[in-house]
């Protein structure tokens, strides 16, 4: 029925146990936080929960970094305040793709005008340095851009080396972390990433909204030194950081209640400490497997590649996709997601990730699982 059609009801979502790619359950806390009462965007306490969030931030992404802060949207759209932040027409960049959405970095930056070469690896496993060193030939480049945690295969890639490889190119290293902030370790200056996005919806235990991100002294110093002006006003990082500065100019009206939830969200993870977290992620990923195996199902990407907290099964032979999700959704209220691009029907995405990765939900998705592929 229509929900035009219901009178003045209010509508009330569904609990369901999000056992997906994206979201993932939030901590009662947090969706109270985003429950909150409005307040404005210039308020003294929206500007005191801004900077609240900052350090915190920096803390997961493992950064000093002045730029760091949260922007409205979600993974997506800090990809593209990213790109269009640091990319001009003609800049050559080189894009890494083992995965939709490395592919998605790719075409993001061509419609910027950027000279892309693109390494496409197999699908269901890392990218080898020497491929993208093989690929650029030696060119300079503007920006060398990877997915460290690729949703649509269950594939974690390596990051050692790729900062020396984009500075031999005189690039910046750009690194899709949309799937491993908070749950598993990022560690931005360890590593020499230049510039990093994430979302708030996965591993950081928090409402889709923002888009998290981060950019060196050096990507900021690129920034500056753009030829031509931001694309889009919207999402000119530059503009942002004046809005986030400690005498704040007006550029857009922040989201209050979304941005007091990021910071419950950071503060439980800065209570429980990275450590135990990245921890719980890792217990509740080999629970699963351990209960996958017995039920006679096989992963795609070998544990030495795998993603810990989001894990790509594959669908048995004569098995219905669809039917097994349908089902886990409306006789236990899981949600899991199916495979993208050519893996689409091939694999079911089971994530772990924040609410998610706790032996409670383990159980109950093996639970339903079992008797899924009984009915299947």
């Amino acid at each position: 029925m229509s929900a035009w059609k219901r009178g003045n009801e209010p509508l009330r979502a569904p609990s369901r146990l999000l056992l997906g790619p994206g979201p993932s359950n939030v901590a009662p806390s947090v969706a109270a936080a985003q429950g909150s009462a409005p307040v404005g965007h210039l308020d003294p306490f929206h500007l005191s929960v801004l900077a609240a969030i900052r350090p915190l931030l920096r803390q997961v992404l493992g950064t000093g970094n002045e730029l760091t802060f949260a922007i409205p949207g979600t993974g997506t759209t800090g990809m593209q305040a990213i790109l269009e932040s640091l990319l001009e027409p003609g800049d050559g960049v080189l894009v890494g793709s083992c995965g939709y959405f490395g592919g998605r970095l790719a075409e993001a930056s061509r419609r910027l005008g950027a000279e892309v070469t693109l390494v496409e690896g197999e699908w269901g496993k890392p990218l080898a340095l020497d491929a993208l060193r093989s690929a650029a030939q030696g060119k300079k480049m503007k920006a060398v851009c990877v997915v460290h945690a690729e949703t649509s295969t269950g594939v974690l890639q390596e990051l050692p080396g790729m900062s020396e490889l984009a500075a031999e190119l005189g690039a910046l290293l750009v690194v899709d972390a949309v799937t491993s902030a908070g749950a598993t370790p990022v560690e931005m200056d360890a590593r020499g990433i230049d510039a990093l996005f994430t979302c708030t919806q996965k591993g950081l235990g928090c409402p889709s909204g923002l888009a998290p991100l981060s950019m060196s002294a050096r990507a900021v110093e690129v920034m500056k030194a753009r030829r031509s002006p931001v694309p889009s006003f919207a999402l000119d990082l530059g503009l942002h950081a004046g809005y986030q500065a400690e005498s704040p100019v007006y550029h857009h009206t922040s989201p209050s209640g979304s941005q007091l939830a990021l910071h419950e969200a950071l503060r439980l993870i800065h209570e429980e400490g990275l450590a135990a977290r990245y921890q719980r992620h890792a217990e509740a990923s080999a629970r699963a497997v351990a209960g996958l195996e017995t039920l006679g199902l096989e992963l795609l990407v070998p544990k030495e590649q795998r993603i810990p907290h989001l894990l790509a099964v594959r669908v048995p032979e004569g098995v219905d996709d669809a039917k097994v999700r349908r089902h886990l959704l409306e006789r236990h209220s899981i949600e899991i997601g199916g495979g993208l691009g050519q893996l689409k029907g091939k694999i079911w995405r089971m994530g772990l990730m924040a609410e998610g990765a706790r032996p409670r939900s383990v159980d109950k998705l093996l639970e339903g699982l079992k008797e899924a592929l009984k009915s299947s």
